[in-house]
């Protein structure tokens, strides 16, 4: 298992420090806490004013030395100069009015009945081809905790009652083997030379340690343990309407992470795109841990994909009806880029707007975050939001000093990245096939672990059948044996 760095919100490049540091000798460290006797340290207060931040001060009189000292370090994690600018960019472009929407143009898409048994056949060696090579990492977003679902652990952890009582972490840490597996019998060579895939875990602070130890625990599920990277996303402080720091604490700034697209800019402070470079890496494959049906490394997407000749492509499925709640694929502006628009930005009558020719609803590619990306493009992309620093703002409830508060978290989505593309392809999948979402507790309407298993067991039946393979009620609807199950979705 190898270290990736942290993606905790840079250290302040101007240090913000006092006269002592986690080095320091006894008596220079209880130096300092006299300093903090009497105010607040000079510099700190001087710097948080150029940012119309003081206020973090406010209750520095009622502190203990200790919760002094603690306030101190709290401020001296955070970039000042990079937060001011992002509460800036991110408050500012409110209210500003967005490109006009337009279907995502026919020839960006590869449907399903398009294809033919010859094009399925030379993607998926195309594709065993780039992971034999090591040209393909996964990367996967792992970075939330299973509260919905009824618990603290990391989502990934969750074992949605199959048969077999494995988590999401173990049937896709197995769907990795066996892809490896079937790219080494793909190559005449033998196993020398061949790279195993390796596979990048973005955790957050709140579940970094426990997913590290459920790994280890479980023998990293039959993988290398030095084939896997654990690394976290960032934190971002909450903030008021008018981008005012909210305390938690009294000494300690209420943070929240950064959201799935925070992962772009934890690879970049991690050094982790420098290590794919340097492991020959061209391909990431990048998807979400509540998907039961994921296709990890899915060799016919990597060859389409490679085929294709684009920086940027996505899985998508149908949506289901004009209002479900997901996210659908829209071209920004006439001949502008492929771009990710939330269910709640179209209005009624663009939702259930029929495109004529094809019968299907003009806005209809739903967002189930399957993507794949060139390595050349994800550099672009981390510079390119750093540049920008405009995240996503969400009203919430945040706990403070003066109990639950509104204000804003500030977030960035995986999908931000499509923006920055100069060339995007969809690629169809089926929904039942592919996407089999764990958000919600069972008893909910939908995208709960029943809901997710059923589909994992209709998938599992239908491969058995398609592979001459009959189920009897004493059976379990289940298999044991992946790499039969992937040689039938081959021929699926």
């Amino acid at each position: 298992m190898r270290e990736g760095g942290s993606g905790v919100v840079a250290t302040s490049s101007t240090s913000l420090e006092l006269s002592s540091n986690s080095n320091s000798s006894n008596g220079s460290a209880t130096a300092s806490i006299e300093l903090l006797s009497s105010g607040p340290p000079q510099v700190i207060l001087e710097r948080l004013k150029d940012y119309g931040q003081e206020d973090t001060f406010a209750l520095w009189d009622e502190l203990t030395l200790d919760e002094r000292h603690l306030l101190v370090k709290d401020i001296q994690t955070l970039d000042l100069s990079r937060l001011d600018r992002i509460i800036r960019c991110s408050l500012g472009v409110q209210g500003v009015p967005s490109p006009s929407i337009e279907p995502v143009p026919e020839p960006s898409v590869s449907t399903v009945e398009q294809r033919t048994l010859d094009q399925r056949e030379k993607w998926w060696n195309m594709g065993l081809k780039a992971i034999s090579q090591g040209k393909l990492a996964v990367l996967l977003l792992s970075g939330g905790q299973g509260t919905r679902l009824g618990s603290s652990d990391p989502k990934g952890c969750f074992n949605i009652g199959l048969p077999s009582g494995k988590s999401l972490f173990q049937l896709q840490a197995e769907r990795i083997l066996c892809v490896q597996k079937l790219a080494l019998q793909s190559v005449n060579e033998g196993s020398a030379g061949f790279v195993p895939i390796h596979w990048y875990i973005m955790t957050s602070p709140f579940t970094d340690e426990a997913t590290r130890k459920f790994f280890e625990i479980h023998k990293y599920f039959g993988l290398e343990a030095d084939q896997i990277t654990f690394f976290q996303q960032g934190t971002i402080p909450c903030v008021t309407k008018d981008g005012r720091f909210i305390m938690e604490t009294p000494y300690r700034v209420a943070k929240a992470p950064d959201g799935n697209g925070g992962v772009y800019s934890a690879l970049k402070t991690s050094k982790l795109l420098e290590d794919m470079a340097m492991r020959g890496v061209k391909y990431l494959d990048c998807y979400g841990v509540d998907n039961a049906l994921v296709r990890v490394a899915d060799p016919t997407f990597l060859g389409y994909f490679i085929d294709k000749g684009v920086v940027a492509a996505a899985k998508v499925v149908r949506k289901a009806y004009p209002q479900e709640k997901v996210g659908v694929f829209v071209q920004k502006g006439k001949g502008g880029p492929l771009s990710v628009v939330e269910y709640s930005e179209l209005d009624q009558q663009t939702a259930c707007a029929i495109n004529q020719e094809t019968g299907r609803l003009r806005f209809c590619w739903s967002n189930v975050c399957l993507h794949m990306f060139t390595l050349d493009f994800l550099n672009q992309v981390a510079n390119g939001l750093e540049k920008d620093s405009i995240y996503h703002l969400a009203e919430k409830k945040i706990p403070s000093v003066h109990g639950y508060t509104n204000g804003l978290k500030l977030e960035q989505f995986i999908f931000d990245a499509f923006t920055y593309a100069p060339t995007t392809a969809l690629f169809e999948v089926q929904r039942e096939e592919e996407f089999a979402p764990v958000k919600n507790a069972n008893g909910s309407n939908f995208d709960t672990p029943d809901s997710a298993r059923l589909l994992v067991l209709r998938l599992h039946t239908r491969w058995v059948v398609a592979a001459g393979g009959f189920l009897t009620h004493s059976v379990p609807l289940y298999l044991t044996d992946i790499t039969s199950l992937l040689l039938c979705w081959r021929k699926s």
